[in-house]
């Protein structure tokens, strides 16, 4: 399976086109959604706000939107999501402010310059090594006695275990765990061996 790459920070990049300026912003996907909203904000005299995204759904399948948000049908948010996917770029949102400079770019302009825009800002990632690999995540629900709690605490530490749910139950401590599969396995195995020693 091919690596996939996702954003660690938002990266920008601009340039112009027979007058036209073009902002991108490469975002990660859960801040998406309230990102396009504050640059319509900043934006106010923006014409367009094209947008196009990749995520992993709860079902771990991909899904991709895009959107022209004015632009004629198949010029913007088709050409960045190729983009994203030419990059092998996952759970993110890329982002095109356009300013309209009185010059109309037809069809294959507008392809283009979306184009170019898409591609700077992931380059730029690249550059600045703000793409990191994407590694699939696996769930775990444990009962650990808390007794040992303060070593499994240490476990969770070193193999990078992320807690989503802590719940403590008389002597028990309940948790709901998330990591990469290798780190889970190796995880899981030594507190198997707390609790039986």
């Amino acid at each position: 399976m091919t690596k996939l790459y996702y954003p660690l920070m938002t990266i920008e990049s601009s340039f112009e086109v027979k007058g036209s300026e073009f902002i991108s912003y490469l975002v990660a996907i859960g801040s998406f959604v309230e990102f396009v909203a504050q640059m319509r904000i900043k934006h106010p005299k923006a014409v367009h706000f094209v947008t196009s995204s990749r995520k992993f759904n709860l079902q771990g399948q991909i899904e991709e939107s895009f959107s022209d948000d004015g632009e004629p049908k198949g010029t913007s948010g088709m050409p960045i999501l190729k983009v994203l996917r030419g990059y092998d770029l996952i759970n993110c949102g890329l982002l095109i402010v356009r300013y309209f400079g009185g010059t109309l770019l037809g069809t294959g302009g507008l392809v283009r310059a979306y184009t170019q825009g898409a591609r700077e800002v992931v380059i730029k990632a690249k550059e600045q090594g703000a793409l990191q690999v994407y590694t699939p995540k696996e769930k775990a629900y444990i009962q650990v006695s808390f007794a040992i709690f303060s070593q499994v605490e240490y476990l969770i530490k070193k193999f990078e275990i992320n807690i989503i749910q802590k719940e403590f139950v008389e002597n028990n401590v309940y948790l709901t765990i998330e990591a990469s599969l290798e780190n889970l396995k190796f995880f899981l195995a030594k507190v198997e061996l707390l609790q039986y020693n």
